[in-house]
C-alpha cells in the first residue's frame, strides 16, 4: 500500500498563492538590497605571511574549509637485536638468505625495505609504504628474520570468541599489531589455552592484549527476562522509543524479539550494574501493565491490514496516541477478533482509532469483459497512470480470465476512481468489438508470414489486435479485437487468406541433394530470384543433415505448377552441365596439356566451355577429369588426346567386345583391367559408359603394348564367354614380387602352362595379401595348385652361405644397402648378411624361403660376374655439353645407367682456362680432391691419380667422361651419350622479324625453346644478321626448324595484315558536332569503332585542324565508318536551335536532383537543352536543339513546367513577407521565449580596486582580458614565460 501524500486542488491553490506572495516579497527586497563588497564576492587566496606568533596563518574564506591531508605513505623502523637475528652471517650482509627474504617480503606486501647494520651487530630495518603494507611487512620481518619464541595464556573458553572477533577481524588485527602468530583452540576442543608465537616483545604485547579483552568480558553480564509477548509493545514503546531511551539511560543493550518472532525472552547485555538497572526498569513496566484492561472487538479479516498499516505503522501510531496495544490475529488464522490492551480510560479512544482505520479503506469492483482489460490499462499502462497519479493510494487489480476489475483504496477516493473506471469501460464497450474465427492450425504460421509480415500488415491496416494461439495450444480460434469495422474487415481478410490456403497445392519435387546448394546459390541469390519470380509459392528445402531429396513447393495450384516446371528445367540444365568423364593421359604429358602458364588448358576450357581438373603433381593418378555438357566434354577429350598423340608415338586401337562382358572384364574396383594395363606398359583402356550398349573398347598407348593388351583382352573375353571361373588365395605381400618374377617371368610361365590369368593386388587395395586367379575351372585349379606349392615353399625358411670376395662387399652395402634392398624386394624378402667391416671374411649369409634364397644367390653371382668382367672406358665430349647431356636433375644420364647397367662419372667443371675447381664456382682444388658427378648424382668419392706431364694433343681432363661396366654395355652407353651431344643448325629469318620471334620479355622464344627442347640463339641487334642458330638433339632440330619457319610465315602474314589495317582516312566535321558524335560517355563513337573494327581519333585541344577526324583501319571498313559519321552529321545539320526565356528561379526544379529531370526531358523529346552558366548576361535564356517538330513539343512542355513551378515560387515568396526579419537587434534583445529582455547592468560590486585605487577597470569587451573558450586570443607584445613561440 502506497503512503504517498495526495495534493488536492485546494491545497495546491493555497500553496501557489503563498508562493506568489513570497516571490513578490522576495523580488521587492532583492531590489533594495545593495551590491556586495568586492572582498566578499572575491576573497583573496591564502598567502604565507609572518604572523606575530610566527606560526599562525591568516584565516579567510579559502582556508576555513580546507583540512590538512595526511600522507598515505608512512615509514617505520624496526630493530632486531643480534641475539634474536635468525641469519647471523655477518660476511653475507646484502646477499644470501637474509637478502632473499627481504626481496620476497617486498614483492609480497608492496612495502619498501632498507636494511642497515648497527654497531652492536643488531639489524635495523626501515619499512616505507601504506599503513596496511607496512604492518604486513612488519609481521613478515618478525616471523622470518627474528628467532621465534612461544607462550600460552589461559582465559575462559567463552571469552575466546571476543579475541577472534567478527569474521576473525579482531584476531587478524591483533596479529598485525603485535607481529605474532596466535592459535586459538577450536570450539570442540575443551582446552582454554591460547598459544602465541613470535618475538619476546611481541609475545608480551599479545599476552597483555588478550588478558585485557578477557578482563573486559569479566565485567560484562547477560540477563534473560521472560515476559509474556502481549506486554512487549509496552516495553518497546511506540516506534521502539521507550526501549531506546532505556538503553541510552542504562548503557545496557536490550534485545526484544520482533512481533513476527514468537519468543517471550528479552535479553539484556552490558556491564553488571547497567544490566541490573535495565532489568529493574523492564520489570517495573511489566508490573505496571500486568493488570491492564482488555477488550475484544470483531473486525473483518479483509480490514485487518488497514488496522496494521504499512510495516505496522498504524499500530505504532495508535500506541503512541493512546498508550493502548492492539493485538491482531495472525494472517493464517481465520479469527476476526482484535484485542485492545491498556488503561481503561484510553481504550475508548483506541477503539475509535481502530474502527476509523479499518473503515478508512474500501474494496469494490467494476464489471468489465476480460478481453477489454489490456485496452483499459493502455500501452505501457498509460490509461491507468492517469488515474493512479491523481489517486496514488488507490490500488487497481486485474485478474486474468475474470470479467471484473477490483479497486481498493481510501473511501473518499474510491467513488471518483470507480466512476472514472466505469466511464472508461462504457466508452470501450461502445466503440470496441471482438470476434473469434476458426482457422486450421497448420495455416497459422502462413497467416503470420515471414517475420510476422502478413499479420503486422493486417494489424496496421485495420487498427486491430490479432491473437493467434501458439503451436503448442493446438487451438483453431484466432481472436481479433479493436474497432468494430476494423474487426470485421480483418476477420474477413484472414478468412479469405485461410480459404485460399485451403485451396493451395503442396507438391514435392524430387531433386538430388547434390543440386540443392547450386539451386540456392551463394548467399541464397539464385533461390531469391526464383522466389521473386513466383512470390506466391513457398519453397522449402530439407535440412542438409537429413540427406533428403524432397523439395516442397506450396502455393496456388497454377503458380506451383509453373514453379515446378521452372525448377525442373534448372535441374535438367545442371544435370546436362554436370556430365563428367575421365581421360587417362600419360603423366609425362600433363605439363604439355597445361601449357606455358596454363595457356593450353585455359584455351580448351574457354573454347569447349568445360571444367578440366588435373591430378596433383605428387599424385600417381593419370586421370584428367572433364565436367560440363556431354558434347562439350567429348570435344575437350578429343583435343586433349590430340595433344598427347602429337607428343608421343601413341597408337589408338578399338576392340569390339560384347557390352555384357564389360563389367566382368573390368573386375571389382577395376582390378582385372588395371592388371592388364600394368602388364602392358601402362596402356590406357577405355570402356564405354555402363548401359550405353556400345561394344567398342578403346586401347591407347605405344603400338607394341597396345597389341599385347588387345590380345589379353580378347583372350579374357573369350574365357568369360566360354566358361569363366574365379579363385582366390593369399600370400604375404613380400612374396608377390618373387611370385611375379623379373619382368613378370615367373607368373608368365604359370599363365602359359595353365591358361589362367593371375591378378595381384595394387597398393590401393585394402587386402594386400589377396591374389585372384581367373580362367576356366580346370585352368584356375592348376594355376592355384602351382601357386600354392610356390607359396608353401616360400614359407619354408632356410639359411645358406656363399663366398663373396671382400673387394665386392662395398658394392652391395653402398648407398645404405640399396642393392641388398632391391634383392630382398625381388626375391621374397630374403635377408642377406655381410660380415662386419674389417672382419676380413668372405662368408655371406642368406636367409629366407628356399627358392627365394636360391634365386637371390644366383642373382648375386650374376652381379659378381659383372663386377669381375667390368672394364673402364673413356668418352670424350666437350665440357660445355655436359649439362645438356645430364638433363634436368640428371634424368638423362640416370636413364642411360639404368638401361645399360653401367656406372658413369663426369669430370669436375673448369671455371676458367687452366683452372679446375668445383662445379659451382668454388675455390680451385686438385683433381684428386674433386667431387665428381657419378650417374647424374654427387657420390662424394675421392679419386686419386698420380701427377703426370700434360700432353697438349691429349684431350682435356674436364672433357673426359668415365664409364664402368661390361665392355659391350659400356660401348652401347658411349653411343647413347654421343647421341645426346647437341648439334647446331642455322635458319635464315629476316632481321625485322627477330623482335616478334623473341616476343614480349622473351616470352615467344622461351615458348618455342620449351616446346621443342632446343636452344635458340638470336643475333644481337647491332649485328643486323638474319641468321638464327638452333642448338639441340638431332631428333629435335628438324621439328624446331619447322616450327621456327612456321612462326616466320605467321609473322609475315601478320605484317601484311598490319599494313592493310594502317589505311588512314580523314573527314571534316564542324567541332560543335563532335560531342554529339562521341555521345554520352563515348557510347556512340565506341559503337562505331566496334562495329567497323577501326580506330577513330578526334583532334586534341591544341591541334590546328580542329575539324579533322582521323579513321584508321581496313580501307573498306574505314570508308563504312566515315559514312556512319557523315550520316550522324547530316542528321545534326537538319536540327534547329531555339532559345526561350524561362525564369531562372525554376531552373533548378527543371534540372532535378543530379540532372534526372533534364535527362528525362531530353530522352523523351530527343532534344538537347542548354541552361545558362552562372554570371551569364541573360540568366533566363535556355537553348533547345533538335528536330523542328520535337523542339516545339519540348518548348511547350518546358513552358508548362515553368507555369506550374512559378505558382509554387510566388506562394513561397508571399509567405516570406509575413515572417519576422532576423537582425542583430532582434537577436540581442529577445530571449528564448521570444520576450524582449531589459538592459542588463551585469554583475555590480562595491569597493572594487578600480574604484578605490588607481587601477583601471577591466575592459569586458576585450578578448585579451576576457578570452572566449575555444576562440583565438590576439597575441600580446609580451615575452612568454616559456620562451619565444615557435610557429
Amino acid at each position: 500500500m502506497s503512503s504517498v501524500a495526495v495534493l488536492t486542488q485546494e491545497s495546491f491553490n493555497e500553496h501557489r498563492s503563498g508562493l506568489v506572495a513570497e516571490q513578490a516579497g522576495g523580488s521587492s527586497s532583492a531590489g533594495d538590497e545593495e551590491a556586495p563588497a568586492y572582498k566578499d564576492a572575491f576573497p583573496p587566496l591564502p598567502e604565507k605571511a609572518a604572523s606575530p606568533e610566527g606560526t599562525q596563518e591568516p584565516v579567510n574564506a579559502w582556508t576555513s574549509k580546507i583540512r590538512p591531508l595526511k600522507s598515505s605513505v608512512i615509514t617505520q623502523v624496526f630493530h632486531v637485536p643480534l641475539e634474536e637475528r635468525k641469519y647471523k652471517d655477518i660476511n653475507q650482509f646484502g646477499e644470501g638468505d637474509q637478502a632473499k627474504v627481504c626481496v620476497d617480503i617486498m614483492h609480497k606486501t608492496g612495502a619498501h625495505l632498507e636494511l642497515s647494520m648497527a654497531k652492536d651487530q643488531g639489524l635495523s630495518i626501515m619499512v616505507s609504504g601504506k599503513l596496511d603494507a607496512v604492518m604486513k611487512a612488519r609481521k613478515e620481518i618478525v616471523s622470518r628474520l627474528q628467532t621465534q619464541a612461544s607462550a600460552t595464556v589461559a582465559i575462559p573458553k567463552e571469552h575466546h570468541r571476543f579475541v577472534i572477533g567478527k569474521n576473525g577481524e579482531k584476531l587478524q588485527e591483533l596479529e598485525l599489531k603485535t607481529a605474532t602468530k596466535i592459535q586459538i583452540p577450536r570450539p570442540d576442543d575443551p582446552s582454554n589455552h591460547i598459544k602465541i608465537s613470535g618475538t619476546k616483545e611481541g609475545l608480551e604485547k599479545a599476552k597483555h592484549e588478550i588478558l585485557l579483552i578477557s578482563a573486559e568480558q569479566d565485567k560484562r553480564a547477560v540477563e534473560r527476562v521472560n515476559i509474556d509477548k502481549v506486554f512487549h509493545p509496552f516495553i518497546t514503546g511506540a516506534y521502539n522509543k521507550l526501549v531506546a531511551d532505556m538503553m541510552q539511560e542504562t548503557g545496557a543493550r536490550i534485545n526484544v524479539p520482533p512481533p513476527s518472532v514468537n519468543k517471550t525472552e528479552i535479553v539484556i547485555t552490558g556491564e553488571k550494574e547497567q544490566v541490573a538497572l535495565a532489568v529493574a526498569m523492564i520489570k517495573k513496566i511489566y508490573e505496571g501493565k500486568k493488570n491492564a484492561t482488555t477488550i475484544a472487538v470483531e473486525v473483518k479479516k479483509s480490514q485487518h491490514k488497514y488496522v496494521i498499516g504499512p510495516k505496522g505503522n498504524t499500530l505504532q501510531e495508535i500506541l503512541e496516541k493512546t498508550g493502548v496495544s492492539v493485538e491482531i490475529p495472525p494472517s493464517d488464522s481465520n479469527s476476526e477478533t482484535v484485542i485492545l490492551r491498556g488503561e481503561p480510560d484510553r481504550l475508548g479512544q483506541a477503539l475509535t482509532e481502530v474502527y476509523a482505520k479499518a473503515n478508512s479503506y474500501t474494496v469494490s469492483s467494476v464489471e468489465a469483459p476480460s478481453w477489454l482489460h489490456r485496452f483499459i490499462i493502455g500501452k505501457k499502462g498509460q490509461n491507468l497512470a492517469k488515474i493512479t497519479q491523481q489517486m496514488p493510494k488507490v490500488h487497481i487489480e486485474f485478474t486474468e480470465g475474470e470479467d471484473k476489475i477490483t479497486l481498493e483504496g481510501p473511501t473518499k477516493d474510491m467513488q471518483m476512481v470507480q466512476s472514472q473506471m466505469e466511464a472508461i469501460v462504457t466508452d470501450l464497450v461502445s466503440r470496441m468489438d471482438f470476434r473469434e474465427i476458426s482457422v486450421d492450425p497448420r495455416f497459422h504460421r502462413h497467416l503470420i508470414g515471414k517475420g510476422g509480415a502478413n499479420i503486422n500488415r493486417i494489424k496496421d491496416l485495420h487498427k486491430v489486435s490479432v491473437r493467434i494461439p501458439p503451436d503448442n495450444e493446438k487451438s483453431h480460434l484466432i481472436r481479433i479485437e479493436g474497432d468494430p469495422q476494423g474487426v470485421q474487415e480483418a476477420s474477413k481478410e484472414l478468412l479469405e487468406l485461410a480459404s485460399r490456403m485451403e485451396n493451395e497445392r503442396t507438391k514435392d519435387l524430387i531433386i538430388e541433394q547434390r543440386f540443392h546448394r547450386a539451386i540456392i546459390g551463394q548467399k541464397g541469390e539464385k533461390i531469391k530470384d526464383v522466389r521473386d519470380k513466383f512470390p506466391e509459392v513457398i519453397i522449402n528445402f530439407p535440412d542438409p543433415a537429413a540427406k533428403s531429396d524432397i523439395v516442397q513447393l506450396r502455393g496456388p495450384r497454377n503458380e506451383v505448377e509453373k514453379c515446378s516446371k521452372f525448377m525442373a528445367k534448372m535441374v535438367a540444365d545442371m544435370v546436362e552441365n554436370g556430365f563428367f568423364l575421365s581421360v587417362p593421359i600419360f603423366k609425362q604429358f600433363h605439363k604439355n596439356i597445361i601449357g606455358k602458364g596454363g595457356a593450353n588448358i585455359k584455351k580448351i576450357r574457354e573454347e569447349t566451355n568445360t571444367r578440366i581438373d588435373l591430378p596433383a603433381e605428387n599424385s600417381n593418378s593419370e586421370m584428367i577429369v572433364i565436367t560440363g555438357k556431354k558434347e562439350n566434354c567429348e570435344a575437350a577429350r578429343i583435343r586433349i588426346l590430340a595433344i598427347q598423340k602429337e607428343l608421343a608415338n601413341i597408337t589408338e586401337m578399338e576392340v569390339s567386345i560384347p557390352s555384357k562382358l564389360h563389367n566382368s572384364l573390368i573386375g571389382s574396383k577395376g582390378r582385372f583391367v588395371r592388371s592388364i594395363m600394368e602388364e602392358c606398359g601402362g596402356v590406357h583402356i577405355h570402356f564405354p559408359t555402363e548401359g550405353s550398349g556400345i561394344d567398342t573398347v578403346t586401347i591407347r598407348g605405344p603400338a607394341e603394348e597396345v597389341e599385347k593388351a588387345k590380345k589379353q583382352l580378347l583372350s579374357l573375353a573369350q574365357d568369360k564367354q566360354t566358361k569363366s571361373h574365379t579363385a582366390e588365395l593369399k600370400a604375404k605381400p613380400e612374396y608377390h614380387k618373387f611370385l611375379i618374377g623379373k619382368g613378370g617371368g615367373n607368373i608368365r610361365k604359370v599363365r602359359d602352362s595353365t591358361g589362367a590369368r593371375i591378378i595381384f593386388p595394387t597398393p590401393d587395395d585394402e587386402d594386400q595379401e589377396l591374389i585372384t586367379v581367373v580362367g576356366t575351372e580346370e585352368a584356375v585349379r592348376e594355376a592355384q595348385k602351382e601357386l600354392e606349392e610356390l607359396i608353401k615353399s616360400l614359407d619354408n625358411v632356410v639359411e645358406d652361405v656363399m663366398n663373396v670376395d671382400p673387394k665386392h662387399h662395398r658394392y652391395f652395402v653402398a648407398r645404405r644397402g640399396q642393392v641388398l634392398r632391391d634383392i630382398a624386394d625381388e626375391y621374397g624378402g630374403v635377408m642377406v648378411s655381410f660380415p662386419r667391416s674389417g672382419a676380413n671374411s668372405d662368408k655371406v649369409t642368406l636367409k629366407g624361403a628356399k627358392d627365394c634364397v636360391e634365386a637371390a644367390k644366383k642373382r648375386m653371382l650374376e652381379i659378381i660376374e659383372d663386377l669381375d668382367a667390368q672394364v673402364t672406358m673413356e668418352c670424350v665430349i666437350p665440357q660445355k655439353f655436359h649439362r645438356s647431356i645430364m638433363g634436368p636433375k640428371g634424368s638423362r644420364i640416370q636413364g642411360i645407367t639404368r638401361d645399360h647397367n653401367v656406372q658413369i662419372k663426369f669430370p669436375e667443371r673448369v671455371d676458367g682456362p687452366g683452372k679446375e675447381g668445383p662445379a659451382k664456382g668454388g675455390p680451385a682444388a686438385p683433381l684428386a680432391e674433386a667431387v665428381v658427378q657419378e650417374n647424374g648424382e654427387a657420390n662424394g668419392e675421392m679419386v686419386e691419380e698420380p701427377a703426370a706431364p700434360v700432353d697438349p694433343t691429349a684431350p682435356k681432363k674436364c672433357d673426359i667422361i668415365v664409364l664402368s661396366g661390361r665392355k659391350e654395355r659400356c660401348e652401347a652407353a658411349v653411343e647413347a651419350l654421343k647421341a645426346l651431344v647437341p648439334v647446331t643448325t642455322e635458319v635464315e629469318v629476316p632481321f625485322e622479324l627477330h623482335r616478334y620471334i623473341i616476343g614480349q620479355k622473351g616470352s615467344g622464344i622461351r615458348k618455342m625453346m620449351d616446346e621443342f627442347e632446343v636452344n635458340i640463339q638470336v643475333p644481337a641487334p647491332e649485328l643486323q644478321s638474319d641468321i638464327i642458330s638452333i642448338t639441340g638433339l638431332a631428333n629435335h632440330l628438324d621439328r624446331a626448324k619447322e616450327g621456327l619457319l612456321e612462326r616466320v610465315k605467321e609473322l609475315t602474314a601478320e605484317q601484311e595484315d598490319r599494313s592493310l589495317r594502317s589505311f588512314k582516312l580523314t573527314i571534316t566535321v564542324d567541332p560543335k558536332y563532335h560531342p554529339k558524335i562521341i555521345g554520352r560517355k563515348g557510347a556512340i563513337i565506341t559503337n562505331i569503332r566496334t562495329e567497323h573494327d577501326v580506330n577513330i581519333q578526334f583532334p586534341d585541344k591544341n591541334d590546328d585542324n580542329q575539324d579533322q577526324i582521323t579513321i584508321t583501319g581496313y580501307e573498306h571498313k574505314a570508308t563504312a565508318a566515315k559514312d556512319a559519321i557523315q550520316a550522324i552529321v547530316d542528321e545534326l545539320e537538319e536540327m534547329v536551335s531555339e532559345d526561350i526565356t524561362l525564369d531562372a528561379r525554376v531552373h533548378a526544379r527543371i534540372i532535378g536532383a543530379r540532372g534526372k529531370g533534364i535527362r528525362k526531358i531530353m530522352d523523351e523529346f530527343k532534344v538537347d537543352l542548354r541552361f545558362p552558366q552562372p554570371g551569364a548576361a541573360d540568366p533566363n535564356q535556355v537553348f533547345v536543339t533538335g528536330r523542328p517538330e520535337l523542339v516545339d513539343e519540348a518548348i511547350d512542355h518546358l513552358l508548362n513546367l515553368e507555369e506550374e513551378y512559378m505558382a509554387d515560387v510566388n506562394e513561397n515568396e508571399s509567405k516570406m513577407t509575413y515572417m519576422k526579419p532576423t537582425g542583430d537587434r532582434g537577436a540581442s534583445s529577445m530571449d528564448e521565449g521570444g520576450r524582449e529582455r531589459g538592459s542588463s547592468k551585469g554583475f555590480v560590486v562595491r569597493e572594487a580596486p578600480w574604484q578605490t585605487g588607481s587601477e583601471k577597470a577591466p575592459d569586458m569587451s576585450s578578448s585579451e582580458d576576457f578570452p572566449s573558450f575555444g576562440a583565438p586570443v590576439a597575441a600580446a607584445n609580451k615575452a612568454s614565460p616559456w620562451g619565444p613561440k615557435r610557429f
